[in-house]
C-alpha cells in the first residue's frame, strides 16, 4: 500500500512522498526501502541515523528530514505501529469448512462460515457462532458456547458449559474450564468437591498459550471483556477479572480473588485467594499480593537483581534481624528508664 493509505489506517500525518509504496514493517535496524520502521522509545533514537526504512512512524519532535526521507507523524507511535501491524498481518486464516477428520456431534449448533480443523471434537449441544475458527485437535465440550468470530488455535481444550464471547483468541495449549482445586479432608483422606460452576469469558479477550482457567466451584469464574492474558498463567476457580485488565506471563491467581477493571499485572506475580484488587492497580512483576489493594496505585515486592556476593551478605543480615530487633528493643527500654 502507499504511505498515504497507511496513514489513513493508522491515524498519522504523512511528511514526504505519500505515493511511496511499502510492503511490510521492520525494525529501524533491519528495515529496507520498501518497509516501514517505527520509533516509540527514545533509547532507539540513534538508529534513525543509519536506518534504510522507506518511512518511519514517530512523533513530530523526533522527525528529522535530514535522516529520514518519509515520515508518518503521530502522537502515539506505538499505537500506530499496532494498527500498522494489523494492516500488514500475514497470519493465515482458514477457509470456512468442516474437515472430514473432525468429529461434530449431531446436536451441535453451527453458525455460518465456521471452520473446524482436523481432529477437532465438538461435543453434544455445543454452540459455535458465525465465523468461528476451531483449530486442529481442539476439544469443545458439552453445552459449551463459542461466540462469533472467536478463534481457537490448535489443541485448545474447552470443557463442558464454558461460555466464550465474540472475537476472542485462545492460543494453543490453553485449557478452559478444568476443575478448580477443591478438596475437603476426611481425617487425612482427600474428598473431591465437584466444581459445579462455569468459566464465562466476555468479548474481545485474548488468552495466551498454555494458560489454564479453572471453572467455578459454585459460582462462575469470570473473565470480562477486553482482557488480555499472557502465556502460562493460572486463573483459579471463582476468580473475577474486570474489563480491560492485562496480565503478563507466569502469573498465578488463587481462588476467589477479584481483580478490578484496567489493572496491569506484571509477569510472575502471585495473587492470594479471597482478596480484592481495585480498578486501575499496577502491579510490578514478581510481586506477591497477600492482601487487598486499592485501585490506581503502583505496587511491587520483587527484589531487584544484585551480584551474588552482595546477595549472600544481605541474606546473612536478614538471618540476624530477629536478634538485632531484640537488642534494639532492649536498648530502647534502657533509654526510657535511664535510672534502672
Amino acid at each position: 500500500m502507499t504511505l498515504s493509505e497507511l496513514a489513513m489506517l493508522i491515524g498519522a500525518e504523512v511528511r514526504g512522498n505519500g505515493d511511496t509504496s511499502v510492503s511490510s514493517l521492520a525494525t529501524l535496524a533491519n528495515a529496507g526501502p520498501d518497509q516501514v520502521g517505527f520509533l516509540a522509545n527514545d533509547k532507539y533514537r540513534n538508529l534513525l541515523q543509519n536506518t534504510q526504512a522507506g518511512a518511519v512512524i514517530l512523533k513530530a519532535e523526533h522527525d528529522d528530514p535530514s535522516l529520514i526521507k518519509n515520515a508518518l507523524i503521530t502522537n502515539n507511535p506505538y499505537l500506530a505501529y499496532a494498527r500498522a501491524a494489523q494492516a500488514f498481518d500475514t497470519t493465515p486464516v482458514p477457509k470456512p469448512r468442516i474437515d472430514a477428520r473432525a468429529s461434530v456431534a449431531e446436536t451441535v449448533i453451527l453458525g455460518n462460515d465456521v471452520s473446524i480443523g482436523p481432529g477437532a471434537v465438538i461435543a453434544d449441544s455445543a454452540v459455535i457462532g458465525d465465523g468461528a475458527i476451531i483449530g486442529a485437535n481442539c476439544y469443545v465440550g458439552e453445552e459449551a458456547k463459542i461466540g462469533a468470530g472467536t478463534r481457537l488455535w490448535p489443541s485448545v481444550q474447552v470443557y463442558h458449559r464454558v461460555q466464550i464471547g465474540e472475537r476472542c483468541t485462545i492460543h494453543s495449549g490453553a485449557v478452559i474450564g478444568a476443575d478448580g482445586f477443591g478438596w475437603a479432608s476426611d481425617n487425612g483422606k482427600w474428598v473431591k468437591i465437584p466444581q459445579l460452576g462455569r468459566v464465562v469469558i466476555g468479548d474481545d479477550v485474548e488468552i495466551g498459550a498454555n494458560t489454564t482457567i479453572d471453572r467455578g466451584a459454585l459460582d462462575d469464574t469470570v473473565i470480562s471483556s477486553n482482557c488480555i492474558i499472557d502465556n502460562l498463567c493460572l486463573i483459579a476457580h471463582n476468580v473475577h477479572i474486570g474489563e480491560g485488565t492485562a496480565i503478563a506471563g507466569h502469573t498465578g491467581i488463587a481462588g476467589s480473588a477479584k481483580i478490578g477493571r484496567y489493572c496491569l499485572i506484571g509477569g510472575a506475580t502471585a495473587i492470594n485467594g479471597h482478596i480484592t484488587i481495585g480498578d486501575g492497580a499496577q502491579i510490578h512483576g514478581m510481586t506477591m499480593v497477600t492482601k487487598d489493594l486499592p485501585g490506581k496505585g503502583v505496587y511491587a515486592s520483587g527484589l531487584p537483581v544484585v551480584d551474588q556476593v552482595t546477595w549472600a551478605k544481605s541474606g546473612a543480615r536478614v538471618r540476624q534481624l530477629p536478634e538485632l530487633f531484640l537488642r534494639v528493643r532492649a536498648l530502647e527500654r534502657k533509654l526510657d528508664k535511664p535510672n534502672d
